[in-house]
This record gives C-alpha cells, sequence and structure tokens, in this order.
C-alpha cells in the first residue's frame, strides 16, 4: 500500500525522541521485541544496507528473518519484510487496526505511567509497534532493526540485541542530535547495551573516541575495522574478510559502490558475533553477500538514469566517488536533484557539482520537500548552471531526453522516480 490512513492521520504529529510512551505500549503489550533475538543498526549512512546484508546472509542460512528499516521508496509496507518478503496489505491493514486499539485500551486502563492518555503515537512509533508485533506473531529466528534517528531516544531502543552496529558518523539532523560529531556519536552510541557487543564502521576519530568510551563504560566489547576485523580488496575485486575467527576470501558482493565495503564490513563483523545457533557459514555468507538488493542505492533504474539516495554530505561524497569510478562513457553529465526543506542543499551539491555539466532541481509530493524553484535559489553559485525543472512527473522525461541522468538528494525523490518507470 502506498499508505494508510491510520499512518496519514500521524504524520501531524511528527518526530518525537524520546521513549516514554513506547515503552509504555510495550508493556501493554507484552514485550513483544523481546521475543526473538535481535540485531540493532545505527549511524548516519549505511544503516539500510547493513539490515538487508544482514537478513540475506542470514536466510542464506535458512533462518526465517525479519527485517525493519526506513523510510519507504513507494510503499510503506517496504519498512517490514520477514524472509524476504515485505508485509501484506491486510497484514499491515489488520496489525494497525489492532494497535491503535490497543493504544485505546492502554489510554483507558488508568495505567499510563503518568503519561498523557491523549497523547497519540507518531507515524514512526506506529509502525515501529507493528513491526515488533508482526515479527512475535510469525515466529521469526531472528529480526534486524534499523535506528530511525539517532539512537538513545529513537523508538527502536527498546530491544535486548545480541549485537549492534554504528555504521558511520556524519553531519545530519543535527538539530536534534547536535553540531558536533562526538554529540552525534554520543545519541548514536545510546543503543549500545551493557556487555553486549558493538560492531562499528570506519569514523572520524572524535567520535570512535566517544564511542570507545561509552562502550567501555557499559562493558560493552567494541569491534571496529583496522583492529578487531578488516575487509580487504583482492585482485580480481573479490573481498577478503579477516575477522577475530572467520578468514574469508573470495566474496562478491552485489551492492555497488567502495561505500559499501565498509558497510559489508560491519555486517560481516557483526554475524560472526552472534550465537552460534544464528550464525551464518561460509557458504551462506557467500551467498547473502552475493545476492543481497537494497533499491535507490546506485541503481540504475534504466539505461540512462541512475539514482541513489544520497541526502546529505557523508552520502554525495560517496556517490561522487561511485561516479568518478564509472568510466567517462559511462558516467552521467546531467544530475536531477530534489531534497527535503530541512537537508543542507549546499553541502550536498559542493561535493557532486564538479562531475555535471547542468543541474537540474526539482520536488516529489512528499511535504518535506524542498520546491524546485526554492532549491534553485539556494545553490545558484555553485560553479555549474542550476535550473529548476517543476515536478518530478514532469523534470525526469525532460532531463532525460537531454541524455543520461543521476536523480539524486532524497529518498523520497528516488521513490517518486521508481513510480514513474513503473518499477515495482
Amino acid at each position: 500500500m502506498i499508505q494508510h490512513p491510520r499512518l496519514a492521520a500521524l504524520t501531524r504529529f511528527g518526530v518525537r525522541l524520546g521513549l516514554q510512551h513506547m515503552r509504555a505500549l510495550m508493556r501493554h503489550l507484552g514485550q513483544p521485541q523481546l521475543r526473538y533475538p535481535t540485531l540493532h543498526v545505527a549511524g548516519t549512512n549505511g544503516k539500510g544496507s547493513v539490515v538487508r546484508t544482514l537478513g540475506a546472509m542470514l536466510r542464506a542460512q535458512g533462518l526465517r528473518v525479519g527485517e525493519y528499516v526506513s523510510p519507504h521508496l513507494q510503499r510503506v509496507n517496504e519498512r517490514i519484510w520477514v524472509d524476504g518478503e515485505e508485509i501484506s496489505d491486510a497484514e499491515l491493514s489488520g496489525l494497525l487496526d489492532e494497535l491503535a486499539a490497543e493504544r485505546e485500551a492502554w489510554a483507558s486502563s488508568g495505567l499510563t505511567e503518568g503519561l498523557s492518555a491523549e497523547a497519540e503515537l507518531t507515524y514512526f512509533e506506529m509502525m515501529t509497534a507493528a513491526a515488533f508485533v508482526h515479527f512475535a506473531r510469525v515466529g521469526v529466528d531472528v529480526a534486524i532493526v534499523e535506528v530511525g534517528l539517532g539512537g538513545r531516544l529513537d523508538a527502536t531502543n527498546l530491544l535486548d540485541p545480541v549485537v549492534c552496529g554504528i555504521t558511520s558518523i556524519g553531519f545530519d539532523h543535527m538539530e536534534q542530535l547536535g553540531h558536533d560529531l562526538p554529540s552525534i556519536a554520543a545519541e548514536k552510541a545510546g543503543i549500545i547495551q551493557p556487555g553486549r557487543p558493538v560492531v562499528v564502521g570506519p569514523l572520524p576519530p572524535a567520535a570512535l573516541r566517544t564511542i570507545r568510551t561509552i562502550a567501555a563504560d557499559r562493558g560493552a566489547p567494541l569491534v571496529a575495522p583496522d583492529c578487531e576485523y578488516r575487509v580487504d580488496l583482492e585482485p580480481d575485486g573479490g573481498l577478503r574478510f579477516v575477522g577475530a575467527e572467520w578468514q574469508l576470501g573470495g566474496l562478491h558482493l552485489a551492492l555497488e559502490g567502495e561505500h559499501q565495503r565498509g558497510n559489508a564490513g560491519v555486517a560481516l563483523a557483526m554475524a560472526e558475533r552472534l550465537p552460534p545457533h544464528l550464525r551464518p557459514g561460509p557458504d551462506a555468507v557467500r551467498a547473502g553477500l552475493a545476492a543481497v538488493r537494497h533499491a535507490g542505492r546506485l541503481e540504475w533504474l534504466a539505461d540512462d538514469i541512475l539514482a541513489d539516495c544520497a541526502h546529505n554530505q557523508e552520502g554525495a561524497a560517496q556517490l561522487a566517488a561511485c561516479l568518478r569510478a564509472l568510466p567517462d562513457a559511462r558516467r552521467p553529465r546531467t544530475l536531477l536533484l530534489g531534497m527535503s526543506a530541512d537537508k543542507d542543499a549546499r553541502a550536498v551539491v559542493v561535493a557532486l557539482a564538479p562531475l555535471f555539466d547542468q543541474i537540474y532541481t526539482t520536488h516529489c509530493s512528499h511535504p518535506r520537500a524542498a520546491s524546485a524553484g526554492e532549491l534553485a535559489a539556494r545553490l545558484m553559485d555553485v560553479g555549474v548552471p542550476v535550473l529548476p525543472a517543476g515536478p518530478v512527473e514532469a523534470a525526469l522525461p525532460r532531463v532525460r531526453a537531454e541524455g543520461p541522468c543521476v536523480v539524486a538528494g532524497s529518498i523520497f525523490l528516488v521513490g517518486a522516480a521508481r513510480d514513474l518507470l513503473g518499477l515495482p
């Protein structure tokens, strides 16, 4: 489904950082999120790729795997997967109706733990609750859960994970998380649990120091690249993972981009630290890495359209590196850019502009999207021509007629482009 009426009604409540309402609801529901083993993944970028990579490896091992990611590209169902398939419309509708009724029952019980009985769940809280209940109901062997925003106060942070991962630390959501890397790292490190290993990807030194301190305070073993594990590039382009116990060569990752090597390292190091009954064997590792898919991430939507969800400075730098690695004849020279109004468009474009001859701005129907004209006005002096092209329904055919293009800047924009091209 594109949207559900109950979820549409909840968008007006926006983002709420804090666990009080989710904690109370989970207690009312009998703590469904504690009925199966979980892996918890935070980070500025790369979270979804790590979730999908872990999911592919564990499914190849024969396990029943739940995956929860956000936001979605085209359908809200994409956020909740079991066995590699998104939740059905009927299942999701039933869960949302049931949770709304349970929330009302909790509110009228008098056991509201000092919280306002009138306070509604947010969109993200409702979807997170739906995922937790669904995974318990269908009996997953393990669930892999992506943090929505930050970590410490995120609605997902009610798990008891066997292992956590922090993929990257960069500048995004600064109003909520802080304006320097140690502050952002501290928020994301809020998912670290006492005594449970935490795997990190390549991090800036200031962020790594913060996470190392928090992990030590909680007695959580820190697993860092080039210390406890490494991912080497083999002569044929394959990967070799060297960890505490594993030494696996001849690995081939389906996800494109040099940055995905770092994400794969996090996924592999997390998998290596799973208990024996959940740990994938070498064949499952290889099969999962070769089969993993993550729509909208360096994805060729057509022979002439490359899409990527890069929407912050770090993501733009990764996209730029990937574009530079393409042969000149294959590299598109036009960028179709659409971004949410609250994002730092200049930071994204400064990284990308040298690779393009022109930039067209656009917007999709998402309420957070900056208009094409507003976005173009913010980018008038970036070294290449920037022209507003109107809504994506008009902009994509117009830009495509001029030659190959890259569509980037927003998950919602990439989703709209996939819709326009009839991609599932």
